[in-house]
């Protein structure tokens, strides 16, 4: 009977030291090199989503010892670039992975309120910590970015290197993601296939077409472009999968690595539940191709 109550405790902490995580805020608008000018803190939407985000943090969720592949990955939740919908495309994936060996770290990122520059900086700062201060503690080799929706936006911008490109000349603008990992992003701000409300939210209905070209991610993708996952539904019809497409043609017509997976249905925001008749399919696809990184 001892002997079934102690094992019952062990498996209890067990579960509790996957679940636990350790907070990092990196800044706010006071602190942070540029303010989206939102006031009075996050709003909760309801389902784990927030809105008037003004504060960076990020949420580790350490990887099982037992089965820690060495590897460490910067999580973008979606929502527009008017929301974060951190529990299904973030707090979920950040436990799933931590149980397959891989530490997560879920970003909270500031909305833009039309100032693109705020969310990217979160962004960057976030992999320099994972790389720079986190990496060499906690025997990490590599460090990916993946992101959803509007997230895939800011995650591809973070993996091509858009604050770079547009005249960030910090450090942590010049540090680039291992890997990629996009789930239906948006990419493009091609008025015939772009998810127009990122876009307008991110850079303001006003936008000039210089603006606009400026983060089209296709139209950054290099020789230096990290290794890519791409998942997305082929019937999405809030984020086209020309978005995708366009993402994957850029990197083979760079000779970049890329692996694109386009199920059959789906819809649009999935993330990590349940309901998507594929959940099974994408998380084999995507542990393998990451245990190959």
């Amino acid at each position: 009977m001892l002997r079934k109550v102690v094992l019952l405790m062990v498996l209890v902490m067990a579960t509790l030291s996957l679940q636990a995580q350790t907070e990092v805020k990196l800044w706010d608008n006071t602190s942070a090199p540029h303010s989206n000018f939102l006031q009075g803190g996050a709003k909760d939407e309801g389902g784990v989503r927030y809105s008037n985000t003004t504060e960076a943090v990020l949420y580790i969720y350490e990887a099982d010892p037992e089965k820690a592949t060495g590897q460490s990955i910067v999580i973008c939740p979606g929502g527009g670039y008017w929301l974060v919908a951190i529990g299904h495309e973030g707090h979920d994936f950040g436990k799933w992975l931590a149980e397959n060996g891989v530490t997560a770290a879920v970003l909270m990122y500031r909305m833009p309120n039309h100032h693109p520059e705020v969310p990217l900086e979160d962004a960057a700062e976030a992999l320099r910590y994972m790389k720079e201060e986190y990496a060499p503690k906690h025997n990490i080799r590599s460090v990916g970015i993946m992101g959803f929706s509007a997230g895939g936006h800011l995650a591809a911008a973070t993996a091509v290197g858009v604050l770079a490109a547009n005249g960030d000349k910090s450090h942590r603008a010049a540090i680039r993601p291992d890997f990629a990992v996009l789930f239906y992003p948006v990419i493009t701000g091609d008025a015939l296939f772009t998810h127009k409300g990122s876009f307008d939210n991110l850079l303001g209905v006003n936008r000039t077409a210089e603006l606009t070209e400026k983060y089209s991610i296709e139209k950054l993708v290099s020789e230096n472009t990290p290794p890519t996952f791409i998942a997305l539904s082929d019937d999405d019809t809030g984020v086209p999968p020309a978005n995708s497409i366009r993402f994957y043609n850029a990197m083979k017509a760079h000779n970049r690595p890329a692996s694109i997976h386009v199920f059959p249905s789906g819809g649009h925001g999935w993330g990590f539940r349940d309901s998507f008749k594929y959940k099974s399919h994408w998380q084999k696809a995507l542990l393998e191709w990451m245990w190959n990184k």
